[in-house]
């Protein structure tokens, strides 16, 4: 299993380089480098799997050889063997703190240096496997967190048949803002990490989720919703909330579901607190929920219903505009209006097939 592996030695004694040549070659191919420069040049040309270091050398001695590969991220996970004649205690114990994972005192015992080089390429080999085990259970992890939300916001699109579209377009909105608000000294210490940026983007799909608990009745209603139907349709939000809250309680409070919850939860509340469902007033809306808000409101409004016309993208951002201060938090509409052209884009790389849009009448906006 390790017969293949390449082996390089480095030491200026050239009787050294024969002794641990007789020693490996019938097992391993080895390589051979002659100072510490003449390592790092080899290194660079073909990647060993395992490296036997000479510490007395000129110019570069080994220990800094060692530093120099630990500290660049394509060398750092070599294995390294210190072969010495430095056979202090405190020699060993910097070759350790270096990074190297072993140390050979001269004169070298022939069967020592056969099984400590095995056992570390076994061992090599074995972490290789289980980080790769690792990465492929993430993997697995994603992906079934990718289908858990898309399935649940294809649920709330059979009750309230808005368009594919309109799921794609919101959530790269979402993306488009937050990656926007990365670099932006009040939201960077929320919107930390590219990993917020994609559970927001993959969490938006679920902001109206709370739907499928909505009557018949009313969510599909052709006609203006009256007070009380309203009112009821307000609770979408809730129920959005809950339900997401329940799953959230059985997977623990750092499943990806965390932020689904909140957009869900609070994508209708307005900064001057005239929003439902709690009506939250400024930075007591939580960040997820501010992205939401400007992002659904602007599909809505440049999308047709059967009880709107589709607006112009100038008409939206113009109503967003003048809702600064009152729907949408000013700061986030000031990088709205920055970005005004791209959510253009994305609207158009995603538009609807159909001229007709959407074809849910129930409205959420009060618009």
């Amino acid at each position: 299993m390790t017969s293949n592996k390449r082996i390089l030695v480095v030491d200026d004694v050239p009787a050294n380089i024969r002794a641990l040549n007789e020693i490996l070659a019938r097992d391993y191919r080895i390589s051979i480098a002659t100072s510490g420069r003449d390592a790092l040049d080899v290194i660079a040309r073909e990647m060993p799997d395992l490296i036997l270091l000479d510490i007395m050398m000129p110019e570069m001695d080994g220990y800094q050889v060692c530093h120099a590969l630990k500290a660049d991220p394509a060398t750092r996970e070599i294995p390294i063997i210190f072969v010495t004649a430095m056979g202090e205690t405190e020699d060993e114990a910097r070759g350790l703190e270096l990074g190297a994972i072993d140390y050979i005192t001269k004169p070298i015992s022939p069967a020592i240096v056969r099984a400590r080089v095995h056992n570390h390429l076994k061992l090599k080999m074995y972490q290789n496997h289980l980080e790769n085990l690792i990465a492929e259970g993430v993997r697995e992890l994603e992906l079934t967190r990718d289908v858990t939300i898309y399935s649940m916001a294809v649920l709330a699109e059979f009750r309230d048949p808005e368009t594919g579209g309109h799921i794609s377009r919101t959530q790269n909105y979402v993306r488009l803002l937050a990656d926007h608000l990365r670099a932006h000294p009040l939201y960077c210490q929320f919107i930390d990490t590219q990993e917020t940026v994609t559970l927001l983007y993959k969490s938006a799909p679920l902001h109206d989720i709370g739907k499928v608990g909505i009557k018949d009745s009313i969510l599909l209603k052709p006609d203006k919703l009256t007070h009380e139907e309203f009112d009821e349709m307000k609770l979408h939000a809730v129920y959005g909330h809950d339900a997401l809250q329940s799953v959230e309680t059985r997977l623990g409070s750092n499943s990806f579901l965390r932020y689904a919850k909140i957009i869900a939860h609070t994508h209708h509340e307005r900064w001057d607190g005239s929003g439902y469902p709690r009506g939250l007033v400024g930075e007591a809306i939580p960040v997820p929920g501010r992205l939401m808000a400007i992002a659904d409101v602007y599909d809505a409004l440049i999308s047709k219903r059967c009880y709107k016309p589709a607006f112009s993208h100038e008409k939206a951002v113009e109503i967003i505009r003048q809702g600064k201060n009152s729907h949408f938090e000013p700061e986030l509409t000031e990088v709205f209006l920055q970005l005004h052209e791209k959510f253009r884009e994305i609207a158009l790389e995603f538009a609807d097939n159909d001229e007709g849009g959407g074809a849910t009448p129930a409205r959420t906006h009060g618009f």
